[in-house]
């Protein structure tokens, strides 16, 4: 039940929070831009929108990467207080508090060899008195601010390029959603979906429909 530190995690960050960091940072990007009057919008009005997508990605990315600092210093302190309790609780209570901390949906078909087994491997197992977190949990917190800020340049770089801010709103709305697509679809793949593709387009058609509330709000 505790975690243990020496155990190499295969990837950076879980496919789930890799795919959602990045639609996080570009929705919250193609947000901002959208709320852009394109039609009457200057080139210092495109400037300003877009360092304020930038800018506000980089506070988003930041408070993401704290706060998961903050949930896995919490969640590894909540295992080790359980750990703690079990060590010194009977059999009886023991199990019941491993039961208690699984998930709904495993606890549910937990039996009672199964969870006496936990509970005599967790008594047998050392308290683990290592730091709660390691240079890898900074290393993660990095990534995800770095994927919520990189998420932002697909959406404003073709107003960099492109002196028709027309044409490069449209350009910046065609590149958001074929990236809805692709994370819609790499979602469905880690999901065991058989037909990903579904979930590409229906993450490309809330896209669609996102752009579009922001358009008729006075985008």
């Amino acid at each position: 039940m505790e975690p243990t530190p020496d155990k190499a995690r295969e990837r950076l960050l879980d496919p789930v929070d890799r795919v959602s960091e990045i639609l996080f940072g570009l929705i919250m990007a193609v947000t901002i831009v959208g709320s852009l009057s394109i039609a009457s919008a200057g080139h210092a009005e495109v400037r300003t929108v877009m360092w304020a997508a930038l800018g506000c990605n980089l506070a988003w990315g930041l408070v993401d990467a704290v706060m998961y600092v903050v949930r896995t210093m919490t969640e590894r302190s909540r295992l080790r207080a359980l750990g703690k309790r079990v060590r010194g609780a009977d059999a009886a209570e023991g199990r019941a508090l491993i039961a208690l901390a699984m998930p709904e949906h495993l606890a549910a078909i937990a039996g009672e060899d199964e969870l006496e087994g936990m509970r005599r491997r967790l008594a047998a197992s050392p308290p683990d008195d290592s730091a709660l977190l390691g240079a890898r949990d900074f290393l993660e917190a990095a990534a995800i601010f770095a994927l919520v800020v990189l998420a932002t340049f697909p959406v404003v770089l073709p107003f960099m390029f492109m002196q028709d801010s027309v044409n490069a709103f449209r350009l910046s709305q065609g590149i958001t959603l074929v990236m809805l697509f692709l994370a819609g679809a790499s979602l469905s793949r880690h999901a065991g979906h058989p037909k990903p593709m579904r979930m590409g387009l229906a993450m490309a058609i809330f896209g669609a429909v996102l752009i579009a509330v922001v358009k008729a709000l006075g985008g």
